[in-house]
C-alpha cells in the first residue's frame, strides 16, 4: 500500500550534498544532520524554511522512535525544489491523525504539522517489513 501526494515542477534530482544516516538515535541526531547540510542557508536570528526543514526532520525521527519501533534509515539532499526527507522505521502502520477536541491530551501534533509544512508525502510499505516516508520541504 502506498500514499501519495502530486509531485511539483522542479522538486528533481539532489542539487548538492546529500546525506545518510543508517540508524539514528535520536531526533537531535537527524536535526544536526540537516543543520549542517543546510547551513549555508540558514541566517541567524531568522525564521525560514531552514527551520520548517528542521522541524520537520525532527517530528519524522521522533515519530519513527515512538510510533514505529525505531528509525532504520534515514537520509537527506537538497534538490532543485527543496529539502528531500526519508525516514524509514519497523512499522506497518501508517500515522494517523488523532480526532480534535482531545483537550489536555499531549502528543498528536507531529503529523498534522509534516502534513502542513512538506510536499510530496509518500508513504511506502517495504517487501522486508516497516515503511518509508518520503516528503519534499520547500526551501523558498
Amino acid at each position: 500500500m502506498e500514499c501519495r501526494t502530486r509531485p511539483e515542477d522542479g522538486a528533481g534530482e539532489p542539487v548538492g550534498q546529500e546525506l545518510r544516516l543508517a540508524e539514528p538515535q535520536s531526533a537531535a541526531e537527524a536535526r544536526r544532520a540537516v543543520e549542517e547540510l543546510l547551513a549555508e542557508r540558514a541566517r541567524p536570528g531568522e525564521v525560514s524554511p531552514v527551520s520548517d526543514a528542521l522541524l520537520v526532520a525532527t517530528e519524522l525521527v521522533t515519530n519513527a522512535l515512538r510510533h514505529g519501533g525505531g528509525v532504520a534509515e534515514f537520509r537527506t539532499a537538497v534538490t532543485t525544489g527543496g529539502l528531500r526527507l526519508s525516514v524509514s522505521d519497523r512499522s506497518s502502520s501508517f500515522p494517523r491523525v488523532l480526532p480534535q477536541g482531545r483537550a489536555m491530551t499531549p502528543g498528536g501534533y507531529g503529523w498534522p504539522l509534516i502534513r502542513r509544512l512538506a510536499r510530496e508525502i509518500d508513504i511506502a510499505l517495504l517487501p522486508d517489513g516497516g515503511k518509508r516516508i518520503s516528503l519534499l520541504v520547500p526551501l523558498r
